[in-house]
């Protein structure tokens, strides 16, 4: 049973993306704004290669185009000796070579990879491209080569002292001896991955290596550890929300024992793994489980029920399309042109009798028309009406700027905004909260607080940005600049925890929470992407950096940066909280609203 590619192969991919080129994964909204920038071609040198690696490690819809940026890296950083960027040009040329299913090429561009890590010193630059090599030759069924290569980068990586990578290797190296059933091999790198990641305090990639000791308890036929260290995974993963990864785990065992003949151990991993999917609206497994389902019932014998969640699958894989006022139209001008036609010719044959059945059929005609251009005003009403409802929805998700300037371009280029004061909120034990009451509660209470909150924003001008499941982001000072964005801001905020706590022991049927604020002012880059359910957003470190703010804020405080505090604090009274670890920016001082 292969894993590769759906849990571990993402994860390792991830994690290498993530400690060696200091971006949180392809995005192609990143790839989009950046495009803006190397368009104007006004960088060069290291900035330049720079913007070229990240270009070619964002784009992800164009793989020509993504390939285009990594070999102008490629021959940037050749002209200029830079080896560790010739090292990241070669790795982003092999990835999508990798992906566009040409291997030979992929691997050429590894090996050079790893030879200008090597000539800039780059350890675990080299390892890394080692590890690439060795997943080539893995999808090749090289498995001696890709054993060797695996050791390489491992061994590598050891000196290094790169631990999160070390560990993401020694995972994927893992996976390749279990696809080829290499259980107790499989366990041991399983099992020191886990170590690794224990000690690094990074619980995904724990979470990662105990799902696969379960795969590997699984084939072996230990069903209690299977199970012991799955759901020990998923323990982990539910506590970090990371809900995807549960889903493929059940799938994947209850794809094991199906193999092993257990069928009601499949169906129980299949349904559960649907349950979850619906709890949390992964709409991909939910398609996944139901169709799994299908096919368990169907060797069941169950027909009703395999069809039941056939259907079910089919609801989530397919989008509705509503074609019937299209196609009303059409039979109306079809049958127009059938009558129109008939009548010509029949008027031909008339008139050499009288000229009473000629008339008769002109008036044919006319009604016809006429029916025709009634039926055509009536849709043109309904079109004007339904336009209007559409730019009144348009209005609710972009500003009124943005959607007058995608309204007349069709498009909305990105602008860069200097001083903008960011605000996240989340609810505190939002999650445990929503394990013990009914989905529909669960969503009136988030639609009663974030109500609340578009008032509050709207009172002082500030712009909902979204909601990503309990938290709100919005933003002051654009898409209009204002002088006193941080006032705003700042106001909105107490408004929102005095909300929050005068709702706190209401008895009304709903949940209540308790909440956290983070408020930080800086630079940001703000546009739309994509064709379609456009999204008004920002991107940059202020909007990270409010966010770990949020997170490390307490209920029912306000959690000010520096650069916010030093613009409201000849108006607001705030408490001093000194300087504060943030992870991946340091030490950042800190105040508390009073």
């Amino acid at each position: 049973m292969a894993v590769k590619g759906k849990v571990c192969a993402f994860l390792v991919s991830f994690l290498c993306c993530t400690v060696l080129t200091s971006v949180s994964g392809q995005d192609q909204k990143v790839a989009d704004s950046l495009y803006v920038i190397y368009r104007e071609n006004r960088l060069s040198d290291t900035a330049k290669m720079e913007l070229l690696r990240n270009l070619s490690f964002n784009e992800v819809k164009d793989l020509d185009l993504s390939l285009k940026f990594a070999e102008e890296l490629i021959s940037l950083s050749v002209a200029a000796g830079n080896h560790l960027y010739q090292y990241r040009g070669y790795l982003q040329k092999g990835n999508k070579k990798r992906l566009k299913g040409d291997l030979q090429e992929a691997i050429e561009a590894y090996f050079k990879s790893a030879e200008a890590a090597k000539k800039a010193g780059f350890a675990v630059g080299e390892g890394t491209a080692y590890s690439a090599i060795a997943d080539v030759y893995s999808i090749s069924n090289n498995h001696s080569n890709s054993e060797r290569y695996y050791d390489e980068a491992i061994r590598l990586l050891r000196e290094s002292g790169d631990s999160i990578v070390l560990g993401s290797v020694i995972l994927n190296a893992g996976d390749e001896f279990l696809n080829n059933k290499k259980y107790k091999a499989a366990l041991r790198y399983f099992k020191e991955s886990q170590s690794i990641f224990e000690k690094a305090g990074y619980p995904v990639g724990e979470a990662y290596s105990l799902g696969n000791i379960g795969m590997v308890y699984a084939n072996t036929g230990n069903r209690v550890l299977a199970e012991k260290n799955i759901n020990k995974a998923i323990g982990v993963l539910e506590a970090l929300e990371d809900y995807y990864p549960i889903c493929v785990y059940l799938l994947s065992m209850s794809d094991i024992y199906l193999e092993r003949g257990e069928q009601q151990s499949a169906l129980n991993y299949a349904a559960r793994s649907l349950e979850l999917a619906q709890r949390y609206g992964l709409k991909d497994q939910v398609s996944d489980a139901s169709l799994k389902l299908s096919e368990l019932y169907e060797k069941a014998g169950q027909t009703g029920e395999s069809l039941r969640f056939f259907k079910n699958h089919i609801v989530y894989r397919d989008s509705v399309r509503n074609i019937k006022t299209v196609q009303q139209i059409a039979n109306l001008r079809t049958d127009y042109e059938v009558a129109r036609k008939q009548a010509e010719v029949d008027l031909l044959n008339q008139e050499k009798r009288n000229q009473r059945i000629k008339i008769t059929f002109l008036f044919i005609i006319l009604g016809l028309v006429t029916v025709l251009l009634g039926t055509l005003y009536w849709y043109y009403r309904s079109i004007s009406r339904e336009k209007k409802r559409s730019e009144g929805l348009l209005l609710n998700i972009l500003p009124a700027e943005t959607a007058k300037e995608l309204k007349q371009s069709g498009r909305v280029d990105a602008v860069r905004f200097e001083q903008v004061t960011v605000l996240f909120t989340d609810f505190v034990q939002f999650t445990k909260v929503a394990e013990k009451v009914e989905p529909e509660q669960l969503v009136r209470s988030l639609d009663f607080y974030f109500k609340g909150f578009d008032e509050i924003t709207s009172k002082y001008g500030l712009e909902k940005i979204k909601t990503i499941g309990d938290s709100y982001m919005c933003a002051s000072g654009l898409p209009t600049a204002q002088p006193l964005h941080a006032r705003q801001a700042v106001m909105a905020a107490r408004e929102m925890v005095e909300l929050v706590k005068k709702e706190w022991q209401a008895q009304d049927g709903l949940s209540h929470f308790e909440v956290r604020i983070g408020v930080h002012t800086g630079p940001v880059v703000a546009g739309i992407v994509g064709f379609k359910k456009w999204q008004y957003d920002i991107w940059g470190d202020t909007v990270n950096i409010a966010s770990r703010l949020e997170a490390l804020s307490e209920p029912g405080r306000i959690n000010l940066s520096e650069t916010t505090w030093q613009e409201i604090k000849d108006e607001f009274e705030c408490e001093p909280r000194g300087e504060i670890e943030v992870k991946n920016k340091g030490t950042l001082k800190m105040y508390f609203l009073v």
